[in-house]
């Protein structure tokens, strides 16, 4: 729940990451996926703009079993092919259930500020390509996830704490300059309040 970093993402930001990213076709990345609700908003624009279900294919991890059913049975119920969508206890950054995925479009609302994260026994992580991130907080430990399982041409669009923008820890602040400096930051979206 929301305690362990887990959050329901409301439609209407789901709705939005998807028109930011417009997935018309490819690889669809969500590593933190939950119940599957980016997939279903995916799999919808696709649809309302003329494709078909096969237009995308969808892959993503969870590390709550119970979620990824809800997952998994809410894509099902659908007609949508969830055999992409993986469970494991580790998560995401201890055992990446898609390691050599280069996705085309990856939207994500991982959990927020999450602390004592594993990244100790991650130490010169192929995906630590922009500066180590801190122990305290996995923020820029999800940011690096996504942009390294990025395809060379692909777009993200990720829900992050407001504090990643203006945190003071050297560790986070050298990492966003150095993805600023590599221009991979289009734009930042300012949401109001209170919306998850």
């Amino acid at each position: 729940g929301k305690k362990g970093g887990q959050f329901y993402t409301p439609k209407s930001i789901v709705r939005l990451l998807v028109e930011m990213i417009e997935p018309y076709k490819g690889r669809v990345y969500d590593p933190a996926c939950g119940s599957g609700g980016m997939f279903v908003m995916s799999e919808k624009f696709v649809e309302e703009h003329g494709g078909g279900l096969d237009d995308i294919s969808l892959y993503g991890q969870e590390s709550n079993q119970t979620t990824w059913k809800l997952s998994r049975m809410n894509l099902a119920i659908r007609g949508i092919d969830g055999s992409g969508i993986r469970w494991n206890a580790e998560g995401s950054f201890l055992k990446d259930e898609h390691r050599d995925l280069k996705a085309d479009f990856i939207i994500a609302n991982p959990p927020f500020n999450q602390d004592e994260w594993g990244v100790e026994l991650l130490q010169g992580d192929a995906r630590w390509q922009y500066g180590t991130p801190p122990k305290s907080n996995a923020n820029f430990g999800w940011l690096q996830h996504m942009v390294y399982h990025l395809a060379p041409n692909g777009v993200a669009a990720i829900v992050l704490a407001d504090m990643a923008l203006s945190s003071n820890d050297s560790a986070e602040k050298s990492i966003r300059e150095n993805l600023i400096r590599n221009d991979l930051v289009e734009c930042v979206v300012s949401l109001p309040d209170k919306l998850f």
